[in-house]
């Protein structure tokens, strides 16, 4: 059994690289679609402030996946691990499709589809945490698309009188403090899910490690209101890493189909899209970053004129972003029986 579990453990930091590596193009793509820096400078700027956000970001969404999704009672290492595997499934199908889905929806949709697939619909605390995280299905990339559309009007009033030479200049330069802040809040948001399924399975599994000495001895965790600092420097690494390899099919995506960005549109959307990711953050909630900055970038196109936004992809976006939860659901499901038909706890 600690065998097991700490292969779990390892699959979950898997899926953190993965998530990075899938949703490395919400912080890289428009300042890559803007040609401020290469992709490799691009991924190797994002994945620094990936794992920089360990040092300014709380654990108030790690403690909320934990806690506020699923009954504690009916999770044990199959829920975990079949959960994670409809999740990574997921991701893997959207990043091959180059549509940039929301690994955080993935990964709650995974986690609750295991669980129901073990007891039913009875696993599921209905409660704040999930209206939070289905309203921000919708809230998030509209959040975003306003933030991005008022950001770019305050800027084109301050700078109307400034030749564009110089204005490109300027935002050139303040483009990479806003990618710095965007890929801050996505890794300060996104690993710590990663963290509350760590920090689950070992309370959950609790008794196996209760005698163990040595390094072993720090899996034992009895309790999901402290995240173990091993916890946190893991996840961050493993999704700033992710992001070093980078998602390119969903960077051409982002960064390039969704609306034309020249560098004033780019910051303005990675300006916006923090700010909504870092207040979720502060709050606790699962927000997607990849709904976050594609409404961003949809808002910034949209001040041009509408027809500056491509919105038969923007529609097909939306589409998966509708069908994440449901869909790893049930690939998590599938994994939870087939786990429980080899491997009954």
């Amino acid at each position: 059994m600690v065998s097991f579990v700490i292969f779990i453990v390892v699959v979950a930091l898997a899926f953190d690289f993965i998530n990075g590596f899938h949703d490395s193009a919400n912080s890289i793509a428009t300042i890559v679609g803007t040609r401020v820096l290469s992709p490799l400078a691009a991924v190797i700027w994002a994945a620094v402030f990936n794992f920089s956000a360990l040092f300014f970001v709380g654990t108030a969404v790690a403690k909320s996946v934990a806690t506020g999704f699923i009954d504690l009672n009916v999770v044990d290492a199959n829920v975990i691990l079949g959960g994670l595997l409809g999740a990574i499934t997921w991701n893997l199908i959207t990043w091959w499709f180059g549509i940039p889905s929301s690994s955080s929806h993935a990964l709650i949709g995974g986690y609750a589809g295991a669980a129901v697939a073990k007891v039913g619909f009875g696993a599921l605390l209905w409660g704040k945490k999930w209206i939070e995280t289905l309203s921000a299905i919708v809230l998030s990339p509209a959040l975003g698309a306003f933030m991005g559309f008022i950001l770019m009007v305050i800027v084109f009033n301050v700078f109307r009188n400034v030749v564009n030479s110089k204005a490109e200049k300027v935002f050139r330069i303040l483009q990479l403090t806003s990618s710095a802040l965007l890929s801050l809040a996505h890794g300060g948001n996104d690993a710590q899910k990663t963290m509350g399924i760590i920090v689950g399975l070992l309370v959950a599994t609790q008794a196996v490690f209760a005698n163990q000495t040595g390094l072993l001895s720090h899996l034992y965790v009895t309790s999901l209101d402290t995240i173990p600092v091993w916890v946190e420097l893991s996840a961050y690494t493993m999704i700033s890493l992710g992001t070093l390899f980078g998602g390119w099919r969903i960077v051409h995506t982002m960064g390039t189909r969704i609306t034309k960005l020249r560098p004033v549109g780019g910051f303005c959307a990675e300006t916006g899209g923090a700010m909504v990711i870092l207040l979720a953050s502060r709050f606790g909630i699962p927000v997607s970053t990849t709904h976050t900055i594609t409404g961003a970038i949809v808002g910034v196109g949209a001040t041009n004129r509408l027809s500056a936004v491509r919105w038969g992809l923007a529609s097909r976006i939306v589409w998966a972003w509708v069908i994440t939860i449901p869909a790893s659901a049930l690939m998590a499901a599938l994994s939870y029986w087939l786990l429980a038909a080899f491997n009954p706890l």
